[in-house]
């Protein structure tokens, strides 16, 4: 697929058994009251991971990731005029990738700015650089609606230079835009009965950025892509193989992701959530194969990825009673499944790192 021509808003192991229990698929009672909900930065306490995978008819309507108590926040002195990102002489501008934000608005400000992609004002200064988003950009952080704003403000400015700005779909823009659409309305989970509402806010839904999303961010998130491949990497938010449900090629995933979201459905819209929030398919035995299934059909010589932690990936997710609040060490992008896969999600949930890193990785 060309890069140009895809459309985004304004620029844009064994299987374990899971029992369904009354939590799973009740909204919570605190949905129905009046008042706002107690607003927290760093929202829930440390949950036990998820089995490595996941059976068939699995549903995500339990939080399926921990937050870790991240304690005082760490304070990122970050210079008043960071160095632009170095720019190609003929051709494009190099191209650079950023991990799960999930509303760390801040943290993703800093890590923009320590790159040279936006200046000490907020502003683009990285000139034809092209810079990607592999999606979730909302929940469990303080200022969801913010990050999107700030995507769709670099996409224009970014296009004005000569580079551009562009973003994947993520399981949690189908969740924030399943919340909204569908709300209560029960969907077919495989596993029962659910509620778009229920998963959004065991998941880490933010009333603040519920209150704040507006039918521009809507029409944003329906019309993002869900797989694209640029100088030879394959970039997807979810490390699954399930995108190859939807197409044998880039081109007919994308369209058929945006008639599933147009159709306004509410059981095939919770379908797509549901496959895009399965993960660990490129991470144990047989992990390089589905990697390289994915690169026959797409092409692309490595497959970029978020959604899953880097910390998941290694199994370092601290101490399940919340002693351990040090959080895990990231220090870059994780690769593997014989090289052919690269993590970008440094777990900024987890007390981890939200990571931009410019490929190819120079390493």
């Amino acid at each position: 697929m060309v890069e140009g021509s895809m459309t985004q808003g304004a620029g844009q192991g064994p299987e374990v058994e899971r029992t369904a229990t009354v939590r799973d698929f009740r909204v919570p009672a605190y949905v129905h009251e009046t008042g706002p909900y107690a607003h927290s930065t760093h929202p829930g306490d440390v949950v036990p991971p998820v089995a490595d995978t996941y059976p068939e008819g699995y549903t995500p309507t339990q939080r399926d990731l921990p937050v870790i108590n991240r304690g005082d926040t760490v304070q990122v002195t970050v210079e008043p005029e960071p160095a632009p990102a170095p720019q190609s002489a003929t051709g494009p501008g190099p191209l650079y990738v950023v991990g799960d934000v999930h509303g760390y608005l801040d943290e993703l400000v800093a890590a923009l700015q320590e790159q040279g992609l936006i200046d000490a004002a907020g502003q683009w200064c990285a000139g034809t650089a092209r810079l990607w988003f592999l999606g979730d950009f909302t929940d469990r952080g303080p200022d969801g609606i913010g990050v999107i704003d700030l995507v769709m403000r670099l996409s224009a400015e970014a296009a004005a230079a000569g580079g551009y700005c562009k973003a994947l779909l993520g399981n949690h823009e189908l969740l924030l835009l399943g919340a909204k659409r569908f709300g209560d309305t029960p969907v077919n989970s495989g596993a029962g009965t659910a509620t778009f509402q229920a998963a959004w806010l065991l998941n880490g839904g933010q009333k603040t950025d519920m209150d704040r999303l507006q039918d521009h961010h809507l029409q944003w998130m329906s019309r993002l892509d869900a797989v694209e491949e640029v100088d030879g990497h394959l970039l997807l938010h979810s490390d699954t193989t399930a995108y190859l449900d939807y197409g044998r090629s880039i081109e007919e995933v994308n369209d058929t992701v945006r008639e599933t979201i147009t159709r306004n459905d509410a059981d095939e819209v919770w379908d797509l959530f549901r496959k895009f929030t399965k993960r660990f398919s490129f991470r144990d035995e047989g992990g390089a194969d589905a990697v390289r299934s994915l690169l026959d059909t797409y092409g692309g010589t490595r497959v970029v990825h978020g959604h899953s932690p880097i910390p998941y990936l290694l199994g370092e997710v601290g101490s399940e009673d919340g002693e351990d609040d040090r959080g895990p060490v990231i220090e870059g992008p994780h690769v593997y499944a014989d090289g052919l896969a690269i993590a970008m999600d440094g777990g900024v949930t987890m007390a981890g790192k939200l990571l931009v890193r410019q490929l190819p990785l120079h390493t």
